[in-house]
Protein backbone atom coordinates (compact mmCIF):
# COMPACT_ATOMS: atom_id res chain seq x y z
CA UNK A 1 0.00 0.00 0.00
CA UNK A 2 1.37 3.45 -0.98
CA UNK A 3 2.23 5.80 1.87
CA UNK A 4 -0.06 8.77 2.39
CA UNK A 5 1.38 12.05 1.08
CA UNK A 6 2.49 14.48 3.77
CA UNK A 7 -0.18 17.02 4.71
CA UNK A 8 0.37 20.65 5.68
CA UNK A 9 -2.17 23.15 6.92
CA UNK A 10 -1.41 26.73 5.87
CA UNK A 11 -3.23 28.63 8.56
CA UNK A 12 -3.98 32.17 9.70
CA UNK A 13 -3.57 34.10 6.43
CA UNK A 14 -6.08 36.21 4.56
CA UNK A 15 -7.01 33.60 1.96
CA UNK A 16 -8.43 34.80 -1.36
CA UNK A 17 -10.98 32.26 -2.60
CA UNK A 18 -13.32 32.44 -5.62
CA UNK A 19 -16.10 33.36 -3.19
CA UNK A 20 -14.14 36.15 -1.49
CA UNK A 21 -11.46 36.70 1.13
CA UNK A 22 -11.46 34.65 4.32
CA UNK A 23 -9.75 36.19 7.33
CA UNK A 24 -7.62 33.70 9.25
CA UNK A 25 -8.33 31.05 6.65
CA UNK A 26 -6.86 27.59 6.09
CA UNK A 27 -5.57 25.91 2.97
CA UNK A 28 -4.66 22.23 3.27
CA UNK A 29 -1.99 20.79 0.99
CA UNK A 30 -1.40 17.07 0.58
CA UNK A 31 1.40 16.17 -1.79
CA UNK A 32 0.86 18.07 -5.06
CA UNK A 33 -2.78 18.97 -4.42
CA UNK A 34 -5.04 21.16 -2.35
CA UNK A 35 -7.41 18.99 -0.33
CA UNK A 36 -10.52 19.53 1.72
CA UNK A 37 -9.54 18.00 5.05
CA UNK A 38 -6.37 17.37 7.04
CA UNK A 39 -5.43 14.37 9.19
CA UNK A 40 -4.88 14.93 12.91
CA UNK A 41 -1.10 14.70 12.53
CA UNK A 42 -0.83 17.32 9.75
CA UNK A 43 1.89 19.93 10.15
CA UNK A 44 0.66 23.50 10.62
CA UNK A 45 2.39 26.54 9.12
CA UNK A 46 1.27 29.79 10.71
CA UNK A 47 0.92 32.52 8.07
CA UNK A 48 -0.82 35.11 10.23
CA UNK A 49 -0.40 38.63 8.87
CA UNK A 50 0.04 37.39 5.30
CA UNK A 51 -2.08 36.97 2.18
CA UNK A 52 -2.50 33.58 0.53
CA UNK A 53 -3.40 33.75 -3.18
CA UNK A 54 -3.34 31.35 -6.14
CA UNK A 55 -0.16 31.01 -8.18
CA UNK A 56 0.02 33.57 -10.97
CA UNK A 57 -0.74 32.63 -14.59
CA UNK A 58 1.16 34.52 -17.32
CA UNK A 59 -0.18 33.99 -20.84
CA UNK A 60 2.23 36.37 -22.60
CA UNK A 61 5.93 36.08 -21.73
CA UNK A 62 9.09 36.09 -23.89
CA UNK A 63 11.71 35.21 -21.26
CA UNK A 64 13.49 36.17 -18.06
CA UNK A 65 16.54 35.58 -15.92
CA UNK A 66 18.75 36.55 -18.87
CA UNK A 67 17.21 33.75 -20.97
CA UNK A 68 15.02 33.93 -24.07
CA UNK A 69 12.02 31.81 -25.03
CA UNK A 70 12.36 33.18 -28.55
CA UNK A 71 15.84 31.91 -29.39
CA UNK A 72 17.35 30.20 -26.38
CA UNK A 73 18.15 26.55 -25.73
CA UNK A 74 15.95 24.25 -23.67
CA UNK A 75 18.10 25.06 -20.63
CA UNK A 76 17.62 28.77 -21.33
CA UNK A 77 13.86 28.34 -21.44
CA UNK A 78 13.93 26.43 -18.14
CA UNK A 79 16.01 29.24 -16.61
CA UNK A 80 13.37 31.76 -17.64
CA UNK A 81 10.59 29.59 -16.24
CA UNK A 82 12.41 29.23 -12.90
CA UNK A 83 13.02 32.98 -12.70
CA UNK A 84 9.35 33.83 -13.11
CA UNK A 85 8.33 31.01 -10.79
CA UNK A 86 10.40 32.59 -8.02
CA UNK A 87 8.27 35.70 -8.51
CA UNK A 88 5.01 33.77 -8.15
CA UNK A 89 4.21 32.73 -11.73
CA UNK A 90 3.49 29.03 -11.43
CA UNK A 91 1.82 28.68 -14.86
CA UNK A 92 3.46 30.25 -17.91
CA UNK A 93 2.97 30.41 -21.68
CA UNK A 94 6.09 30.96 -23.80
CA UNK A 95 5.68 33.71 -26.41
CA UNK A 96 7.69 34.00 -29.61
CA UNK A 97 8.38 37.13 -31.67
CA UNK A 98 8.39 37.64 -35.43
CA UNK A 99 10.88 35.49 -37.32
CA UNK A 100 11.21 33.43 -40.47
CA UNK A 101 8.44 30.85 -40.73
CA UNK A 102 10.84 27.90 -40.69
CA UNK A 103 12.56 29.29 -37.60
CA UNK A 104 9.24 29.77 -35.80
CA UNK A 105 8.22 26.22 -36.68
CA UNK A 106 11.52 24.99 -35.26
CA UNK A 107 11.00 26.98 -32.05
CA UNK A 108 7.49 25.56 -31.78
CA UNK A 109 8.88 22.05 -31.96
CA UNK A 110 11.33 22.78 -29.13
CA UNK A 111 8.83 24.58 -26.91
CA UNK A 112 6.13 21.96 -27.48
CA UNK A 113 8.31 19.36 -25.76
CA UNK A 114 8.40 21.54 -22.65
CA UNK A 115 4.62 21.89 -22.80
CA UNK A 116 4.23 18.13 -23.12
CA UNK A 117 6.40 17.52 -20.05
CA UNK A 118 4.49 20.11 -18.00
CA UNK A 119 7.03 22.94 -17.76
CA UNK A 120 4.98 25.31 -19.94
CA UNK A 121 1.24 25.79 -20.36
CA UNK A 122 1.47 26.42 -24.09
CA UNK A 123 2.91 28.53 -26.88
CA UNK A 124 1.86 32.01 -27.98
CA UNK A 125 2.87 33.21 -31.45
CA UNK A 126 3.15 37.00 -31.44
CA UNK A 127 3.94 37.74 -35.08
CA UNK A 128 4.71 37.54 -37.90
CA UNK A 129 1.06 38.16 -38.85
CA UNK A 130 0.97 41.76 -37.63
CA UNK A 131 0.72 45.25 -39.09
CA UNK A 132 3.89 47.07 -40.18
CA UNK A 133 2.16 50.27 -39.01
CA UNK A 134 2.05 48.96 -35.42
CA UNK A 135 4.99 46.55 -35.41
CA UNK A 136 6.56 47.69 -32.13
CA UNK A 137 9.66 45.59 -31.43
CA UNK A 138 9.18 43.27 -34.41
CA UNK A 139 11.36 43.12 -37.52
CA UNK A 140 9.41 44.75 -40.36
CA UNK A 141 11.07 42.81 -43.17
CA UNK A 142 9.88 39.53 -41.63
CA UNK A 143 6.22 40.52 -41.30
CA UNK A 144 3.62 38.83 -43.49
CA UNK A 145 -0.12 38.69 -44.01
CA UNK A 146 -2.00 36.06 -41.98
CA UNK A 147 -2.43 33.44 -44.67
CA UNK A 148 -4.46 30.63 -43.04
CA UNK A 149 -2.14 28.03 -44.61
CA UNK A 150 0.86 29.59 -42.88
CA UNK A 151 -1.01 29.94 -39.59
CA UNK A 152 -1.85 26.25 -39.89
CA UNK A 153 1.86 25.47 -40.45
CA UNK A 154 2.68 26.95 -37.03
CA UNK A 155 -0.18 25.10 -35.35
CA UNK A 156 1.04 21.83 -36.86
CA UNK A 157 4.61 22.51 -35.72
CA UNK A 158 3.33 23.10 -32.19
CA UNK A 159 1.67 19.63 -32.13
CA UNK A 160 -1.43 20.77 -30.29
CA UNK A 161 0.41 23.01 -27.78
CA UNK A 162 -0.34 26.39 -29.41
CA UNK A 163 -2.62 28.35 -27.10
CA UNK A 164 -2.73 31.79 -28.73
CA UNK A 165 -1.81 33.62 -31.94
CA UNK A 166 -1.70 37.42 -32.13
CA UNK A 167 -2.88 38.82 -35.47
CA UNK A 168 -3.61 42.11 -37.16
CA UNK A 169 -6.97 40.82 -38.28
CA UNK A 170 -7.54 43.65 -40.79
CA UNK A 171 -4.78 42.26 -43.03
CA UNK A 172 -5.61 39.95 -45.96
CA UNK A 173 -6.47 36.51 -44.61
CA UNK A 174 -6.99 37.83 -41.10
CA UNK A 175 -10.66 36.94 -40.65
CA UNK A 176 -10.21 33.50 -42.19
CA UNK A 177 -7.26 32.91 -39.86
CA UNK A 178 -9.37 33.88 -36.85
CA UNK A 179 -11.95 31.31 -37.90
CA UNK A 180 -9.23 28.69 -38.37
CA UNK A 181 -7.84 29.33 -34.90
CA UNK A 182 -11.27 29.21 -33.31
CA UNK A 183 -11.99 25.89 -35.03
CA UNK A 184 -8.78 24.45 -33.55
CA UNK A 185 -9.43 25.75 -30.03
CA UNK A 186 -6.60 28.29 -30.21
CA UNK A 187 -7.09 31.84 -28.92
CA UNK A 188 -7.16 34.44 -31.69
CA UNK A 189 -5.78 37.64 -30.17
CA UNK A 190 -6.10 41.04 -31.83
CA UNK A 191 -2.87 43.00 -31.50
CA UNK A 192 -0.16 44.99 -33.27
CA UNK A 193 -3.08 46.15 -35.35
CA UNK A 194 -4.14 49.24 -37.31
CA UNK A 195 -7.76 48.09 -37.52
CA UNK A 196 -10.76 50.36 -37.45
CA UNK A 197 -13.58 49.95 -34.96
CA UNK A 198 -15.69 48.20 -37.60
CA UNK A 199 -12.88 45.83 -38.63
CA UNK A 200 -12.30 44.92 -34.99
CA UNK A 201 -15.99 44.13 -34.47
CA UNK A 202 -15.85 41.86 -37.53
CA UNK A 203 -12.86 39.99 -36.08
CA UNK A 204 -14.57 39.52 -32.71
CA UNK A 205 -17.68 38.20 -34.44
CA UNK A 206 -15.41 35.75 -36.31
CA UNK A 207 -14.05 34.38 -33.03
CA UNK A 208 -11.27 36.64 -31.67
CA UNK A 209 -11.42 36.67 -27.86
CA UNK A 210 -8.30 38.46 -26.57
CA UNK A 211 -6.78 41.92 -26.95
CA UNK A 212 -2.98 41.66 -26.97
CA UNK A 213 -1.59 44.26 -24.50
CA UNK A 214 -4.55 46.63 -24.85
CA UNK A 215 -3.68 50.25 -25.73
CA UNK A 216 -0.16 49.30 -26.87
CA UNK A 217 0.64 48.75 -30.58
CA UNK A 218 -2.79 49.88 -31.79
CA UNK A 219 -4.45 53.21 -32.73
CA UNK A 220 -5.37 55.38 -29.75
CA UNK A 221 -8.98 55.84 -28.71
CA UNK A 222 -10.56 58.66 -30.71
CA UNK A 223 -13.90 60.37 -30.32
CA UNK A 224 -14.72 60.18 -34.05
CA UNK A 225 -12.61 57.15 -34.95
CA UNK A 226 -12.78 54.95 -31.84
CA UNK A 227 -10.57 52.28 -33.37
CA UNK A 228 -9.98 48.84 -31.85
CA UNK A 229 -9.79 49.92 -28.21
CA UNK A 230 -13.47 50.80 -27.94
CA UNK A 231 -14.55 47.61 -29.71
CA UNK A 232 -12.35 45.43 -27.52
CA UNK A 233 -13.43 47.05 -24.27
CA UNK A 234 -17.15 47.00 -24.98
CA UNK A 235 -17.55 43.36 -26.08
CA UNK A 236 -18.26 40.86 -23.31
CA UNK A 237 -16.60 38.09 -25.35
CA UNK A 238 -13.16 39.72 -25.17
CA UNK A 239 -10.54 39.56 -22.43
CA UNK A 240 -8.01 42.41 -22.47
CA UNK A 241 -4.35 41.95 -21.59
CA UNK A 242 -2.75 44.72 -19.52
CA UNK A 243 0.96 45.30 -18.77
CA UNK A 244 0.88 46.95 -15.35
CA UNK A 245 4.50 48.09 -15.04
CA UNK A 246 4.01 51.87 -14.91
CA UNK A 247 5.69 52.26 -18.31
CA UNK A 248 3.26 50.70 -20.79
CA UNK A 249 0.12 52.19 -19.23
CA UNK A 250 -0.86 55.35 -17.40
CA UNK A 251 -2.88 54.50 -14.27
CA UNK A 252 -5.90 56.24 -15.81
CA UNK A 253 -5.79 53.86 -18.79
CA UNK A 254 -5.71 50.86 -16.47
CA UNK A 255 -8.61 52.30 -14.48
CA UNK A 256 -10.58 52.80 -17.70
CA UNK A 257 -10.02 49.17 -18.71
CA UNK A 258 -11.18 47.83 -15.35
CA UNK A 259 -14.14 50.21 -15.27
CA UNK A 260 -15.33 49.23 -18.75
CA UNK A 261 -14.36 45.57 -18.91
CA UNK A 262 -14.67 44.70 -15.21
CA UNK A 263 -12.37 42.40 -13.26
CA UNK A 264 -13.71 39.35 -15.07
CA UNK A 265 -12.36 40.44 -18.47
CA UNK A 266 -8.84 41.60 -17.61
CA UNK A 267 -5.67 39.49 -17.69
CA UNK A 268 -2.45 40.90 -16.29
CA UNK A 269 0.55 39.84 -18.37
CA UNK A 270 4.24 40.66 -18.28
CA UNK A 271 5.22 40.65 -21.99
CA UNK A 272 8.60 40.07 -20.34
CA UNK A 273 11.85 39.71 -22.24
CA UNK A 274 15.21 38.29 -21.13
CA UNK A 275 16.02 41.11 -18.71
CA UNK A 276 13.08 40.36 -16.40
CA UNK A 277 14.49 39.38 -13.04
CA UNK A 278 18.03 39.90 -14.35
CA UNK A 279 19.04 43.53 -14.85
CA UNK A 280 19.95 46.34 -17.21
CA UNK A 281 22.16 45.82 -20.26
CA UNK A 282 22.11 44.91 -23.95
CA UNK A 283 19.89 42.03 -25.09
CA UNK A 284 18.42 40.46 -28.24
CA UNK A 285 14.68 40.19 -28.86
CA UNK A 286 14.50 37.97 -31.90
CA UNK A 287 16.77 39.62 -34.48
CA UNK A 288 16.58 43.07 -32.83
CA UNK A 289 18.98 44.63 -30.31
CA UNK A 290 17.43 45.91 -27.09
CA UNK A 291 18.92 48.28 -24.52
CA UNK A 292 17.52 48.02 -20.99
CA UNK A 293 18.06 51.08 -18.79
CA UNK A 294 16.46 51.58 -15.38
CA UNK A 295 14.30 48.54 -16.06
CA UNK A 296 12.80 49.88 -19.31
CA UNK A 297 13.51 47.90 -22.50
CA UNK A 298 13.81 49.83 -25.78
CA UNK A 299 15.08 48.97 -29.24
CA UNK A 300 18.59 50.23 -29.91
CA UNK A 301 17.39 51.37 -33.35
CA UNK A 302 14.40 53.68 -33.08
CA UNK A 303 13.81 53.52 -29.33
CA UNK A 304 10.49 51.65 -29.43
CA UNK A 305 9.48 49.91 -26.21
CA UNK A 306 10.57 46.27 -26.54
CA UNK A 307 8.52 44.17 -24.17
CA UNK A 308 9.05 44.64 -20.45
CA UNK A 309 11.22 43.58 -17.54
CA UNK A 310 8.11 42.97 -15.46
CA UNK A 311 7.40 40.02 -13.18
CA UNK A 312 3.82 39.39 -12.07
CA UNK A 313 4.53 39.94 -8.39
CA UNK A 314 5.44 43.53 -9.26
CA UNK A 315 2.24 43.86 -11.30
CA UNK A 316 0.25 42.55 -8.32
CA UNK A 317 1.90 44.91 -5.86
CA UNK A 318 1.43 47.91 -8.13
CA UNK A 319 -2.23 47.04 -8.70
CA UNK A 320 -2.80 46.90 -4.93
CA UNK A 321 -0.72 49.84 -3.77
CA UNK A 322 -0.73 52.30 -6.70
CA UNK A 323 -3.94 51.48 -8.57
CA UNK A 324 -5.78 50.61 -5.34
CA UNK A 325 -7.67 47.74 -6.91
CA UNK A 326 -9.49 45.26 -4.68
CA UNK A 327 -7.29 42.23 -4.05
CA UNK A 328 -10.06 39.93 -5.23
CA UNK A 329 -10.07 41.67 -8.65
CA UNK A 330 -6.29 41.46 -8.88
CA UNK A 331 -6.43 37.72 -8.23
CA UNK A 332 -9.04 37.37 -10.96
CA UNK A 333 -6.82 39.23 -13.43
CA UNK A 334 -3.54 37.56 -12.49
CA UNK A 335 -4.71 33.97 -11.91
CA UNK A 336 -8.33 33.00 -12.54
CA UNK A 337 -9.02 34.77 -15.84
CA UNK A 338 -5.88 33.66 -17.71
CA UNK A 339 -6.28 30.11 -16.37
CA UNK A 340 -9.80 30.00 -17.78
CA UNK A 341 -8.70 31.41 -21.14
CA UNK A 342 -5.94 28.81 -21.42
CA UNK A 343 -8.32 26.00 -20.51
CA UNK A 344 -6.36 24.97 -17.40
CA UNK A 345 -8.75 26.29 -14.76
CA UNK A 346 -9.60 22.74 -13.74
CA UNK A 347 -6.07 22.55 -12.26
CA UNK A 348 -4.88 26.09 -11.49
CA UNK A 349 -6.06 29.67 -11.05
CA UNK A 350 -7.85 29.38 -7.70
CA UNK A 351 -7.43 27.85 -4.26
CA UNK A 352 -9.90 24.96 -4.29
CA UNK A 353 -9.73 21.29 -3.27
CA UNK A 354 -8.52 19.04 -6.07
CA UNK A 355 -6.43 21.71 -7.78
CA UNK A 356 -2.65 21.87 -7.95
CA UNK A 357 -0.95 23.18 -4.82
CA UNK A 358 0.25 26.32 -6.61
CA UNK A 359 0.04 29.34 -4.37
CA UNK A 360 1.78 32.54 -3.35
CA UNK A 361 2.33 33.95 0.14
CA UNK A 362 2.41 37.76 0.25
CA UNK A 363 3.19 39.95 3.23
CA UNK A 364 0.99 42.84 4.31
CA UNK A 365 2.73 45.10 1.77
CA UNK A 366 2.14 42.58 -1.06
CA UNK A 367 5.75 41.44 -1.41
CA UNK A 368 6.35 37.74 -2.14
CA UNK A 369 7.37 35.73 0.92
CA UNK A 370 6.57 32.24 -0.33
CA UNK A 371 5.85 30.38 -3.57
CA UNK A 372 4.50 26.83 -3.57
CA UNK A 373 4.62 24.97 -6.89
CA UNK A 374 2.84 21.62 -7.07
CA UNK A 375 3.36 21.14 -3.35
CA UNK A 376 7.06 22.12 -3.18
CA UNK A 377 8.33 25.42 -1.84
CA UNK A 378 10.18 27.37 -4.52
CA UNK A 379 10.42 30.30 -2.12
CA UNK A 380 10.04 29.06 1.46
CA UNK A 381 8.34 31.49 3.86
CA UNK A 382 9.88 29.63 6.80
CA UNK A 383 13.33 30.82 5.72
CA UNK A 384 12.42 34.51 5.72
Amino acid sequence: MAARAESTVLAGARVVLPTGTVEGGRVIVEGRRIVGAAPDDAAVLDLSGHWLVPGFVDMHNHGGGGASFTGGSVDDVLTGIRTHREHGTTTLVASTVTGEMDFLAQRASILSELVEQGDLAGIHFEGPFISPCRKGAHSEELLRDPDPAEVRKLLDAARGTARMVTLATELPGGIDSVRLLAEHGVIAAIGHTDATYEQTVEAIDAGATVATHLFNAMPPLGHRTPGPIAALLEDERVTVELINDGTHLHPAALELAFHRAGGGRVAFITDAMDAAGFGDGLYQLGPLAVDVKDGVARLVEGGSIAGSTLTLDTAFKRAATVDRLPVEEIVQAISANPAKLLGVDDRVGSLEPGKDADLVVLDAGFSVKGVLYKGDWVVDPRLD
